[in-house]
């Protein structure tokens, strides 16, 4: 049986995630919805399956393997494992230096 997680989001990843809606519905606020329904979709399945996403490559080449992300194209949520909850850190576009936004959220 799988075992359930608490999944918390950060207050940063909230507002990537607000700053994404907003910019999207500016042009197209159904599209905006969509957009948000897929990365809380997403994100809905850390609940019993957080380890499905992929360990981030960024940081794994800098010899960080804490981090996990899931894909919801363009953009990457990125996530930590502790015990039974996970932590939602960021919402960030791929098309971004993901590698610099990584290092200086994640390392502070």
């Amino acid at each position: 049986m799988n075992k359930k997680y608490t999944v918390e989001w950060a207050a940063v990843a909230e507002s990537d995630l607000q700053r994404i809606i907003d910019y999207i519905a500016t042009d197209s606020p159904g599209n905006a919805l969509q957009v948000f329904k897929r990365i809380r979709q997403k994100t809905s399945n850390l609940y019993t399956f957080p380890e499905r996403g992929r360990i981030v490559p960024e940081l794994q080449g800098q010899g960080i393997n804490i981090y996990r992300e899931l894909i919801v194209a363009p953009w990457r949520i990125i996530y930590r494992i502790s015990d039974k909850t996970v932590f939602v850190l960021s919402v960030i576009d791929s098309r971004q230096n993901v590698e610099d936004i990584l290092l200086n959220r994640l390392l502070k």
